[in-house]
């Protein structure tokens, strides 16, 4: 694999993961959440949530490749069921539910593990993305195809890790209204991103058969 393609893949997974990801939709609830807190806990707590992120992402990463093996699941089957639910969260951020006035989050001296890592940073989305990723890697290169993924992890982790650490100052320089627009452009880009899985799947899938068919 050239250097090109490593990086193209590598760019990929940042791509899937960061829309999903969406640290600048976590920044308010980490503030609610940390609001009591010294900023030496504050910071602790911050990069706790990202190290588990990164843990969870990895071990289902890795988990992953036998799950598919043992139920017999096909790569283009994994890159549409994938691709669907990326695109069905990301039409949720463009279109949020209501917010509920009033709602209040209840204090807790742990919030790293949850709700930070799972499910706001490595939750369900992000893990069908992981897997996802993962299965545009030729399946000869399973080793070096973890490798990339876990490198595309770890990229988005640490932008996660930036923009929570600058998430009160940028909280009150982008204002509900910034977070609200940024949410939604992010969105988008996930919609896009689904959209693209689904026609890799199904392109990988019909194009066998209609070959065979001639």
């Amino acid at each position: 694999m050239t250097a090109f393609k490593f990086f193209e893949y590598v760019l990929l997974a940042i791509a899937g993961l960061l829309p999903i990801m969406n640290p600048f939709s976590t920044a308010p609830l980490l503030i609610a959440l940390t609001a009591g807190m010294s900023p030496e806990e504050r910071a602790r707590q911050t990069l706790l949530g990202c190290l588990y992120a990164f843990a969870i992402l990895a071990t289902f990463l890795v988990a992953g490749r036998f799950i598919i093996s043992f139920f017999g699941i096909s790569l283009p089957g994994i890159r549409i069921a994938g691709g669907l639910l990326i695109s069905t969260l990301g039409f949720r951020m463009v279109f949020p539910a209501a917010a509920v006035k009033g709602e209040s989050v209840a204090a807790k001296t742990d919030i790293a593990f949850s709700p930070i890592a799972m499910p706001s940073l490595a939750g369900p989305g992000s893990i069908s993305v992981v897997l996802a990723t993962s299965a545009q890697i030729p399946g000869d290169r399973i080793v070096l195809g973890n490798i990339i993924v876990l490198v595309g992890i770890g990229v988005a982790t640490l932008i996660a890790w930036l923009v929570l650490r600058g998430s009160f100052f940028l909280v009150r320089f982008l204002g509900p209204s910034g977070i609200d627009a940024l949410t939604r452009i992010f969105g988008f880009l996930l919609i896009c991103i689904g959209v693209q899985f689904v026609l890799i799947g199904a392109s990988d899938f019909f194009l066998p058969l209609f070959q065979a068919g001639k």
